[in-house]
């Protein structure tokens, strides 16, 4: 079997990580087995769906490196959908229901009441023409349900979740056109998986109920239910909802104003719920290596984002020049090897350049020692050796050593007392700006 999966995004607003979560098991599956992934644009929605969005989202998964080899939109398969529907209709398999959003609320607290399953009664199959015809003389318009073939229970063995079997005498025949005519998620849903191969769905457990009544509306449209994988969700380190303050910011939110570099979310989401330890990577070659259903866990997946700001520092401190030089404003590779063991965004880089540009103000508290150390300054022109050399010479000169050393050496030349490491930055500042700063003017 030739892998085939989809990710399936409405435009109706942004990426957040849940979503992206999906799109990137998705991915990582594919590639390992040399798939196929999908980009299907779910755009039924017409009034809250817009180009803005899905250029959103398309702009978001390539950021991530999360190519697609097809895709497609829902938008322009209606006749598709419709072909289908007048099968079903015909079938028996599509009913039209006409009870108000009111009175399906009052039967759910009826059959609560008296300790039963809030699970639809079937009243519309008992419909006569006269009492359609009286209904919508009314104004009113049917949604259509999907009639479930009970007594049944669906089985199948899930890829993460074990051998999973629903009961659908407990589930209500799902809705699957509105009133207005427009379809929800599921009919267009199972359409596409059918038509376009769809090999495995792999989603959230929150679908995996829908999966079950779903696996009988792909045998009544002439096809068979894919392989299914259903993950666990997403919640806040305590266990809370994801929210915005919890973890649920855009993706690009994340990319435009945390700073927060692609991998770092790759590598928190390929590995948040899984037995394998969050790591960060600069590459996803290694995370597609190692995918496996297998690995995933039961118990609800934790996300903190703060491990993002820490896999950020850590992966833009093992990033190759070439990799962001084109991001980088007049930085050489000589100033990014300086200056990357100190940035956690790549935007520090900016701030820690200042520190050789200038203008800076020389930090000194003892004027004469500093005046000793720029008599010690090795002549020419200062390079990747003269701080050792330097300091060698203050050393034996002064007899300070250690930190009473170094720190006025820094806060003379940089005004900071922490900061890159001065062997590399020496060179970088240069030796007219070094004479100056040690000579107490700011440069």
């Amino acid at each position: 079997m030739t892998v085939k999966v989809r990710f399936a995004p409405s435009p109706t607003g942004k990426l957040h990580v849940g979503n992206i979560r999906a799109a990137l098991v998705n991915w990582l599956f594919a590639r390992q087995q040399g798939g196929t992934f999908v980009l299907r644009i779910d755009d039924t929605d017409r009034e809250r769906s817009t180009l803005e969005n899905e250029e959103a989202i398309k702009a978001d998964l390539t950021w991530l490196g999360l190519e697609w080899d097809e895709t497609f939109k829902q938008s322009e398969r209606f006749d598709r959908y419709n072909e289908v529907v007048e099968k079903l209709k015909a079938e028996g398999r599509l009913y039209p229901c006409y009870e108000t959003a009111e009175e399906l609320d009052m039967k759910r607290k009826i059959q609560m009441g008296r300790g039963k399953p809030p699970v639809y009664d079937r009243s519309a199959l008992n419909l006569t023409d006269e009492d359609k015809a009286r209904f919508e003389a009314e104004g009113r318009q049917p949604h259509w349900r999907f009639k479930l073939n009970t007594p049944a229970r669906v089985e199948w063995t899930d890829m993460i979740r074990g051998d999973v079997s629903i009961d659908l005498e407990a589930l209500s025949d799902p809705i699957l056109i509105r009133e207005d005519g427009s379809f929800l998620y599921t009919l267009p849903s199972v359409v596409d998986d059918v038509d376009y191969g769809i090999t495995h769905i792999v989603r959230g457990e929150d679908h995996t109920t829908n999966s079950a009544v779903q696996v009988q509306i792909f045998e009544a449209v002439g096809g068979k239910a894919p392989e299914m994988a259903h993950f666990a969700l997403l919640t806040g380190k305590s266990g809370e909802g994801l929210s915005k303050r919890h973890g649920a910011m855009s993706i690009e939110e994340y990319r435009d104003e945390a700073g927060i570099e692609p991998m770092a979310i790759v590598s928190l989401l390929a590995r948040v719920g899984t037995s394998e330890p969050i790591e960060p990577f600069v590459d996803a070659q290694p995370l597609i290596a190692g995918f496996d259903f297998g690995k995933f866990g039961r118990s609800t997946a934790k996300l903190d984002p703060a491990e993002l700001d820490v896999l950020n520092a850590k992966i833009l401190h093992a990033t190759p020049y070439a990799a962001v030089a084109d991001r980088l404003d007049g930085v050489s590779e000589e100033m990014w090897l300086a200056l990357q063991p100190n940035i956690n965004k790549l935007a520090d880089v900016a701030e820690l350049k200042k520190i050789i540009d200038g203008p800076v103000t020389p930090k000194i508290e003892d004027a004469n020692h500093i005046a000793k150390t720029l008599e010690l300054l090795p002549a020419g022109e200062l390079t990747g050796d003269s701080w050792q050399a330097w300091t060698g010479a203050i050393k034996e000169a002064t007899g300070a050593k250690g930190r009473a050393l170094f720190m006025p050496l820094r806060q003379a030349l940089t005004g900071q007392d922490h900061g890159p490491d001065m062997g590399m930055l020496l060179p970088l500042i240069g030796r007219d700006k070094v004479v100056a700063r040690l000579s107490g003017e700011s440069a």
